[in-house]
């Protein structure tokens, strides 16, 4: 609900800002403005919010947070109006219009806020009312730059309004700040929880999606021994076979000895006919291999986002809602894309890759960590490399360091002992060996870690039930 006339005068009215002045100016989102003024005495901040329903001008406790960057109209404020000096500020003929009088450098300029729900502005004029610039650019009503801005015509009152109790101590700048941060607080949760829903509705799908075909490619493969004992058979009548044939008879020991034709390339020899089913056969194994490992990837991501699902529907704190909308579900997206060589793992809010080989960390090296990511490799024992993708402007907490060490243990020769000495740093104080193997890296600035392992970690991030 909006504020009535009898509010904004009351609002108005606590407001102790002439001969203050105007020091900072924000706009946080596309409909609100933060003013922040100073006088002898201390600093104060008025919101003035435009959003329809919500229209209103009070007082806040401190400067919110900027969701976008710098808007045209907050450049204007800056350049042309910061550092001026309030005159007066009052509500003009009980109409929801406030008018704050500024001098600014021997400037006389008028900042007009129009508190309408279905018209809400905020418009900057000089002292004639000829329009300097406009929070809503709206050519028909001339507000817009060169235009003149003219107050409405008074109108009689239709009804009665009263200044709403609202609970709460304080003034009634502070009441209507308390119930407007809670409602919006309200909406705001409820907006982005179902923005991250339907993020990992989006990812479900897609990896649902990349599963299907990859099992259907899978029962492809399925059949890869018969292109071996299609050539074993091949072999073992080469005598049979002549080059140019088409076909050749042979009796199959695999399957009781039936009598079955087997179709040969007329431009190959014997031999090389066998050979072309051999090597149909190593494509085939090595393919299905590799399906069987994006298989289980697929499947993991898919337990993770379930996971995601269910701790998100249940999250009350918008700061980790939004982490979640701005981190993980991109990278998501880029591992259902195009998946990463090796094993991915979730640590809350974090991506965890594990290479498996020397070609598996050389990849991962090369094309999916950045500078910043982190880098963890256990120091007695042969083992994967496993990353941490970093989030921007956050350290990695203690917890996900130590689920990423119990990766790193699990997936090298000293998994039996179930302890063993880590070494993390960066990827770049990655120095890779000159002339050494592929994917062999000399790290610096190293710090070391131990580790024990703990099951409950590796099938909490393993999906395994426990």
């Amino acid at each position: 609900m909006s504020l009535n006339y009898k509010e904004i005068d009351c609002i108005v009215s606590e407001i102790d800002i002439v001969n203050s002045h105007l020091q900072k100016i924000k706009q946080p989102n596309f409909h609100t403005l933060y003013l922040e003024f100073y006088k002898p005495g201390g600093r104060f901040g008025i919101n003035i919010c435009l959003a329809p329903g919500k229209t209103r001008l009070h007082l806040v406790p401190g400067a919110p947070a900027n969701e976008i960057k710098l808007q045209r109209f907050a450049q204007f404020m800056r350049s042309r109006i910061r550092g001026g000096r309030v005159c007066s500020m009052e509500q003009i003929n009980s109409d929801r219009i406030v008018k704050m009088n500024i001098t600014r450098a021997g400037e006389e300029l008028v900042l007009w806020f129009r508190l309408w729900s279905g018209a809400a502005n905020i418009i900057a004029t000089d002292d004639k009312g000829i329009v300097l610039d406009a929070f809503y650019r709206r050519p028909g009503r001339g507000e817009v730059s060169g235009g003149t801005f003219n107050l409405p015509e008074p109108k009689p009152l239709t009804r009665e309004f009263s200044i709403r109790e609202l609970p709460g101590e304080g003034s009634f700048n502070e009441k209507i700040c308390s119930f407007y941060e809670t409602d919006e607080h309200t909406e705001d949760l409820v907006r982005f929880r179902e923005k991250v829903l339907k993020k990992i509705s989006a990812d479900e799908a897609k990896a649902a999606s990349t599963l299907k075909k990859l099992e259907k490619k899978a029962s492809q493969y399925g059949q890869f021994e018969s292109y071996k004992q299609t050539g074993d058979l091949l072999m073992s009548n080469i005598h049979l076979i002549n080059k140019g044939d088409r076909w050749v008879k042979v009796y199959n020991y695999y399957e009781d000895n039936a009598e079955i034709e087997i179709e040969l390339d007329q431009t190959l020899s014997p031999e090389k006919n066998a050979e072309n089913y051999y090597n149909r056969y190593r494509k085939a194994k090595s393919g299905i291999e590799k399906v069987e490992q994006d298989i289980a990837n697929h499947k993991l991501i898919i337990r993770n986002l379930q996971s995601d699902r269910e701790r998100m529907e249940a999250e009350e704190d918008i700061s980790i809602l939004k982490e979640f909308l701005n981190s993980i579900p991109k990278q998501i997206s880029k591992d259902i894309k195009e998946r990463a060589p090796g094993l991915s793992y979730r640590s809350g809010p974090y991506t965890i890759l594990v290479g498996r080989s020397a070609a598996e960390n050389d990849k991962l090296l090369r094309n999916w960590v950045r500078g910043n990511d982190v880098w963890l490799h256990t120091r007695d024992y042969p083992g994967g490399y496993v990353f941490i993708k970093t989030i921007k402007g956050k350290s990695v907490p203690l917890e996900n360091l130590l689920d990423a060490g119990n990766l790193a243990l699990f997936y090298s020769k000293g998994r039996n002992s179930g302890r063993g000495e880590l070494y993390y740093t960066q990827v770049k104080y990655l120095r890779r060996a000159k002339d050494g193997p592929r994917g062999l890296v000399l790290p610096t600035q190293e710090k070391n870690l131990t580790i024990t392992l703990e099951q409950q970690r590796l099938n909490r991030m393993m999906g395994v039930e426990d």
